[in-house]
């Protein structure tokens, strides 16, 4: 079969490229093995946090005087859980495929040639572009034993239909504090184990500490500096000889993009495959290995979609426009769900030589946001402009985007300080950055 292009995988990544060249007026096949929506929709992004928001607002109702609170009733989360995944049905995303022109196709896609992609005995060729946007896989640590035991991985636990007794957590990353929360949350005996002395050291250095603080308060037991050797059923061996013991173990190590060796594709900030001869391969998502965020993902496939319509018609996308990315280059934002929130964007201290402005988020709103409001922000400046933010307390991941829009903008500082917040708000606190930078 001759089409314009092929989007091998059909999770968020892949509905975006596709969406945006059989917009253009490219024809377009979109494959995928699994559900159309894919890991962000049923497994990861969406499930995580419909776990997670109960509990947050249940705690965050305690935090205020006079609101009567009751536990979580765990099968109403699970339910509600559920009905974000769609009960993983993926019928209204392939309609919503259908309905923009998109060609879907089941099974298992690879490129066997040039232009080639190969499902069980079909051939499909493309005329301008193949897109690869088959995401990344959980990456499973080197234990004794793990090949032969049962665990969860991101899939299981967001996707349980019971609260387990006891979960034993292995990973400080973003996933492994989201979930132990979660489900410490729902009632379950938590133990999180990671390698160092704080989850999430990508992270500026004071927010591992102000997570644990927070996982502590929900009775999650962490074993820090610890390091995994063997698996049984039921237990995590670590090196001193420990031993970690949970119904169920949950594996949250990193993950690795979805190719044959495990490496990424590496890409231009148009998508273009980089040692691909004929502008022909394009990815964009995990699978590139560039940043393993979903909306990072979907914003680099909207420029590779721009991209593939402008080549067909013979224009070159030139930088800045609708046809590259740049923004993974200084202005990656991300938060991670937990209580106290992390929010960040752009560069960390470790990364930048600039002048480094540190506060605690204590302003008229935060204190009546909630009683005893723990929280703390980090700017960055350099050559007067934003280039990073960190924000960690509850309910910050809303202040992000205007910490995204100063850093792409490159908005000076001095002109920061005419964008007056709202009183009495948590917002505030960016006048107190501006005004501890010396404005």
């Amino acid at each position: 079969m001759d089409v314009d292009v092929v989007v091998l995988g059909g999770g968020a990544v892949g509905e975006n490229v596709a969406g945006r060249t059989a917009a253009g007026g490219l024809s377009t096949v979109m494959i995928e093995a699994e559900l159309i929506g894919g890991e962000c929709s049923y497994w990861a992004c969406m499930p995580s946090k419909a776990l997670l928001r109960p509990g947050h607002a249940r705690v965050a109702a305690q935090r205020v005087p006079g609101i009567p609170v009751g536990p979580l009733q765990a099968g109403a989360v699970l339910k509600r859980r559920n009905e974000f995944t769609s009960n993983w049905d993926d019928s209204s995303q392939v309609k919503w495929a259908q309905d923009n022109d998109i060609t879907i196709v089941r099974g298992r896609g690879e490129v066997t040639g040039e232009r080639e992609v190969t499902v069980g005995g079909d051939l499909y060729r493309a005329r301008h572009a193949v897109v690869v946007c088959t995401g990344s896989v959980p990456k499973m640590p080197p234990l004794h034993g793990i090949g032969d035991v049962p665990v969860w991985t991101s899939r299981e636990a967001t996707s349980a239909q019971e609260v387990p007794e006891s979960l034993v957590v292995l990973g400080g990353g973003v996933v492994g504090v989201e979930m132990a929360q979660a489900w410490a949350r729902l009632g379950s005996n938590v133990q999180l184990v990671i390698s160092g002395e704080h989850p999430l050291p990508r992270f500026e250095d004071f927010v591992g500490p102000m997570v644990v603080d927070g996982l502590r308060e929900d009775g999650v037991e962490i074993h820090q500096n610890a390091k995994a050797t063997a698996l049984a059923p039921g237990t995590l061996t670590l090196d001193d000889g420990r031993e970690v013991c949970g119904e169920r173990i949950l594996i949250a190590t990193g993950r690795r993009p979805n190719t044959k060796d495990g490496k990424p594709l590496a890409v231009d900030d148009t998508g273009l495959v980089s040692g691909v001869d004929g502008r022909w391969l394009y990815a964009a998502g995990d699978v590139t290995g560039r940043v393993m965020l979903t909306h990072q993902g979907k914003y680099l496939a909207r420029a590779v979609g721009s991209a593939i319509v402008m080549r067909a018609k013979g224009e070159e996308p030139e930088p800045w426009s609708a046809g590259q990315a740049s923004a993974d280059h200084v202005a990656v934002p991300q938060v991670v769900f937990t209580d106290p929130e992390v929010a960040s964007v752009g560069k960390t201290s470790r990364e930048s030589d600039g002048k480094v402005i540190d506060l605690d988020i204590a302003v008229a709103g935060s204190s009546l946001h909630a009683d005893g409001y723990r929280g703390k922000a980090r700017m960055i400046v350099e050559d007067g402009r934003l280039s990073g933010v960190t924000f960690v307390g509850q309910d910050v991941a809303e202040l992000l985007h205007a910490a995204t829009v100063a850093i792409v903008g490159r908005v000076p500082v001095e002109r920061l300080w005419h964008a007056v917040p709202s009183y009495p708000t948590i917002s505030e606190v960016w006048l107190r950055l501006l005004e501890e930078y010396g404005l």
